[in-house]
């Protein structure tokens, strides 16, 4: 498994800083739903899931939280703690959200809209589904 990265360009000066978002531009698909996480507790963990066909883009625009990504034969885990990087969670992957700040804010952009359906919540069946 390959995670993947987007870097996005900051923009900005003595004022501050400036990050757009664009869809089929810095965002690899068209946008259809945005929404975000914040006030988790400490200890909590989120996530626990796969999507059928959903692609996200993860964003931790305030603070920090760690995901835990597995496509059913590599587990990796990667830190998000800059406005400036965005993790593309393809199809088909396990994601787990945990180790949240106090301060964390979680954008999450996706290319489809909320479909209950869609979404694979018990990794025993997850992993029958990918095999």
């Amino acid at each position: 498994m390959q995670i993947k990265i987007i870097d996005f360009k900051i923009l900005g000066d003595e004022r501050g800083s400036l990050i757009s978002l664009e869809e089929h531009k810095n965002i690899p698909f068209e946008i259809k739903r945005v929404y975000y996480i914040y006030g988790t507790k400490n200890g909590v963990q989120r996530g626990f899931h796969a999507h059928k066909h959903l692609k996200q883009i993860a964003v931790c625009v305030n603070g920090s939280c760690k995901f835990l990504l597995d496509n059913g034969k590599t587990r990796e885990s990667i830190c998000l703690d800059k406005p400036s990087k965005g993790l593309l969670i393809e199809d088909m992957i396990w994601r787990e959200m945990y180790d949240f700040s106090d301060d964390c804010i979680l954008m999450v952009l996706a290319d489809e809209f909320y479909d209950e359906r869609d979404y694979i919540r018990d990794y025993d069946k997850f992993l029958k589904v990918i095999q």
